[in-house]
């Protein structure tokens, strides 16, 4: 059994405190040392979507913009800081109403509800969609973007609304509304340097309130709308009949013109003939004359047998020509045989005085 001496002089040099190991205090300094450069490691290097955009602070104030995707360094926080923003996205958002689980949309009154320029009540739901422009604006010349966008875009519609008949604005003006709010909104974010790029602006619904002046409302615009459809039916067949019609009228003026300048043609060269045979004629009228002769008999006989005699004589020749032509013919195919001569007779006495009276 040990026995230990009480009293401050029989105390070790430490005043009871257990001493620590050798090394201990430079594994700590080396665990420490590892920490801190893991910790340098892990701030300095950050990844950026396609999509984002990092605006990088050092020492908390902004020194540039990141927009290139994929793997950065930075010097470790805190002399550097990353605030990463989805930048290149175009963001939608919702005016006049919410989008609730399940699908639904939820009225929200005290944004869609208007006064008209004729103090009538409408309502009016929108959608905005917008990107960021400039990320240095963004994050430091507005608190809250979203709900700065959120009111000034009810302002630019309440403002272009507040102009407007309800009469135009629930039928045919809804394009006009939307082309004037979306100019009203780009306006105010380059007045007061938001970073905000607006993309587009498109309405829901613009119509009444609900109740009974909104059925009546609907059944105008229905009809309305049903005269624009017939009007647009009606334009578009006048726009495919006018240009077949105009089409087929030209093709009749070039068919004529056609026409016309072959006939012009055609009858110059007649008349440069004609000038030519008649030249001819002056020079030869016989030969030209029996030379038409022919050449018209060829034309109007071209099967015709055509035999021509010098029309001599004060008597009627009789010739048999087809007899001739048809024993031509035949001799051409096959010898003929000359009957044999005929014996000497004696003379009679008709010669014989004939003779006698002779001188």
């Amino acid at each position: 059994m040990e026995v230990f001496s009480g009293g401050k002089e029989n105390q070790g040099p430490q005043n009871g405190m257990p001493q620590l190991p050798k090394g201990s205090i430079q594994k700590i300094i080396a665990g420490v040392i590892i920490v801190l450069l893991l910790l340098v490691g892990w701030t300095s290097f950050y990844t950026i979507e396609e999509q984002e955009q990092a605006a990088i602070l050092t020492f908390g104030k902004y020194s540039h913009t990141e927009e290139k995707s994929g793997l950065h360094f930075k010097l470790p926080y805190p002399i550097q800081h990353a605030v990463i923003v989805p930048a290149n996205l175009t963001q939608q958002l919702q005016i006049g109403y919410r989008q609730a689980d399940g699908q639904q949309n939820v009225g929200i009154e005290e944004e869609s509800l208007m006064i008209t320029g004729d103090e009538n009540l409408v309502s009016a739901d929108a959608v905005v969609e917008w990107k960021v422009s400039d990320l240095q604006k963004f994050l430091y010349n507005i608190e809250n973007p979203e709900q700065f966008l959120r009111n000034s875009a009810v302002s630019a519609i309440r403002s272009v609304i507040g102009s407007t008949n309800l009469d135009f604005a629930i039928t045919e003006g809804k394009t006009v509304i939307q082309g004037e709010v979306k100019k009203n909104l780009e306006e105010l974010q380059q007045h007061y340097n938001t970073g905000i790029h607006i993309v587009d602006l498109k309405f829901q619904d613009i119509e009444p309130p609900e109740g009974t002046v909104q059925q009546a409302f609907r059944e105008v615009t229905n009809a309305r709308e049903e005269k624009n459809t017939k009007i647009n039916q009606a334009q578009k067949y006048v726009n495919d009949r006018l240009p077949k019609a105009r089409g087929e009228a030209q093709a009749l003026i070039e068919q004529a013109e056609a026409e016309k300048h072959s006939r012009i043609v055609n009858a110059q060269g007649d008349v440069a003939k004609f000038n030519a045979v008649y030249n001819e004629y002056v020079k030869n009228p016989d030969i030209t004359s029996d030379r038409l002769i022919l050449e018209t008999l060829e034309k109007i006989l071209p099967s015709a047998k055509v035999i021509i005699t010098d029309g001599g004589g004060d008597t009627v020749k009789y010739l048999p020509l087809n007899e001739l032509l048809g024993s031509s013919r035949s001799n051409s195919s096959q010898t003929v045989t000359p009957p044999p001569a005929a014996p000497p007779q004696a003379p009679s006495e008709t010669d014989e005085e004939e003779r006698g009276n002779t001188p």
